[in-house]
């Protein structure tokens, strides 16, 4: 097979996978949270099925296992996927049979198995596509894994909302769509048993001991439950009632969101070196090695740094969009709705294409500097939208539609300003994520990707995590124009970051073959 050939297979594969990662996430989360507020379940209720996400955060515990065993069928990684492509449709399946109102405990015992077993499924797709593509294909191959997982969320967390309208879509009952996506999930395992190429059979792996790895494992899972108990059961309560005496009085949402963050960091303080001690008594020598292979890397605490640092700009924004454009700025629901799955989801396509097919000319380093800039940019666009104000650039009607995925009953007035802000914003974020995807496949030794991978995208999700509290009290407190200035800013120290490791970044661009079997 030519290498134009097998260039063609990776690209197309990485776009599958991207589409199968992203099925199952609105499945536990947006599409979730309409079934059971459409089947009456009280409000509360659902707030706590935020929870059942939470696998998504600890995937990294599970992920050496998944480096270490592997099911001999199929061949390394193929195995396990479809392994899980299999259970999560069976656990679908099972969902659907279920009533929120009537089968709440089930349910949700479910949907936090459809949530482990696509946390899973991610850990195993991205070390996949890490093991397969060149490294001139990663810039390439991480704006198609983002097309895929796009497309995907939008037909479970916007199509299927279509479908179950029963006013202006088709009147499907929710069991019937989850039965729907079990079928998708069944085509994507056969998918990956008869299209997706077998890795290379010599491609490394690690070899270490078996019990202690699990042995390992069960310890470190233990840890961080202590973790967790000693964090809600100790130091949220603690620092809840520090702020109280500082106040001499009831404690305001706005302090109670900063005694959360403190209480979670203080908590990460403990369980973190906790856990590193527990991994290396317990010898859980999967883990242990790759941690160790990783931190041989030139500047490897640094670069953990640029992970947390390169997208908190834009985290910053986009934790508190909706309430400004809506709230802030008077923007109609269905104006917003509009911008943002319409044009918005489109053109972050667009941007992570585009995106991709510029990193084959500029290279890793200058992308992801290039990309960050602009990513940077993007959040005086919204500064722009709060000092100018509502339709400061004008109007355009939009008529009447139905796309499918979505659609609008009334003409509708779209402003101009905000097109543009979001717009940009989309393009921008687009482009910096296939960089960024690029970055973290880059740093993967292919030995110890499923692990190395979930460890780094957990760092990547912290910025997202912990500015949450933040961004709330610093909005309050500095109002909307001032805070989209702070967001902008809060994005440089990422790109200093970036400019201090140009070296090593670009050392991370040296030509590698592929894991790929035809190779």
């Amino acid at each position: 097979m030519g290498f134009f050939d097998s260039r063609v297979i990776r690209l197309l594969v990485v776009t599958i996978l991207g589409f199968a990662s992203g099925l199952p996430l609105a499945l536990s989360g947006t599409a979730l949270q309409t079934w059971l507020t459409v089947d009456n379940v009280d409000l509360t209720t659902i707030g706590w099925f935020s929870l059942v996400g939470l696998p998504y955060t600890f995937k990294f515990l599970w992920a050496p296992l998944m480096d270490r065993f592997e099911p001999a069928f199929l061949g390394r990684r193929r195995s396990w996927l479809v392994i899980v492509q299999i259970a999560l449709a069976v656990c679908l399946v099972a969902m659907s049979l279920l009533s929120p109102s009537l089968n709440t405990q089930l349910i949700a015992m479910a949907a936090i198995g459809v949530a482990f077993l696509s946390a899973s499924q991610d850990i195993i797709i991205d070390a996949y596509r890490t093991d397969i593509l060149r490294s001139d294909e990663r810039g390439l191959g991480g704006s198609l894994s983002t097309f895929g997982y796009r497309l995907a969320m939008i037909l479970s967390g916007g199509i299927a909302l279509v479908w179950a309208d029963q006013v202006s879509g088709y009147g499907w009952t929710w069991p019937q769509i989850y039965k729907v996506m079990a079928g998708v999930m069944v085509c994507l395992s056969v998918v990956t048993m008869l299209v997706l190429p077998p890795l290379a059979s010599d491609a490394p792996k690690p070899n270490s001991n078996a019990r202690n790895d699990l042995f390992g494992f069960f310890a470190l899972l233990v840890t961080v439950v202590i973790g967790f108990l000693v964090t809600s059961r100790l130091f949220s309560p603690f620092f809840q009632w520090v702020a109280l005496q500082l106040s001499q009085g009831e404690v305001s949402q706005d302090v109670k969101k900063w005694t959360d963050l403190v209480s979670l960091l203080a908590g990460l303080a403990v369980t973190i070196p906790l856990g590193w001690w527990v991994s290396v008594r317990s010898k859980f020598e999967t883990l242990n090695v790759s941690l160790a292979n990783y931190f041989q890397l030139d500047g490897a605490i640094h670069i953990l740094v640029l992970i947390v640092l390169y997208k908190l700009g834009d985290a910053f924004a986009g934790s508190l969009t909706s309430p400004f454009l809506i709230k802030g700025m008077g923007f109609s629901q269905a104006e917003i709705g509009v911008v943002n799955k319409v044009i918005g989801i489109w053109l972050t396509i667009v941007g992570a294409l585009f995106g991709g097919a510029l990193m084959v000319r500029l290279g890793l380093f200058w992308s992801l500097l290039v990309f960050g800039i602009l990513q940077m940019m993007s959040n005086l666009g919204f500064w722009l939208v709060a000092v100018m104000g509502k339709g400061a650039w004008g109007s355009v009607m939009l008529p009447a539609f139905d796309l499918g995925f979505v659609s609008l009953k009334d003409t509708t007035s779209l402003d101009l300003l905000l097109v543009s802000a979001i717009g940009f914003e989309n393009i921008t974020g687009g482009m910096g994520t296939a960089a960024f995807v690029a970055l973290l496949m880059a740093l993967c030794n292919q030995k110890f990707t499923a692990t190395q991978y979930a460890l780094l995208s957990a760092f990547a999700a912290v910025g997202r995590v912990w500015v949450g509290p933040m961004s709330g009290v610093l909005a309050s407190s500095l109002g909307w124009p001032q805070f989209f200035i702070f967001s902008t800013i809060s994005a440089v120290p990422g790109l200093v970051m970036l400019w201090y490791l140009r070296s090593v970044v670009r050392k991370l661009d040296a030509p590698i073959s592929s894991g790929f079997v035809d190779d």
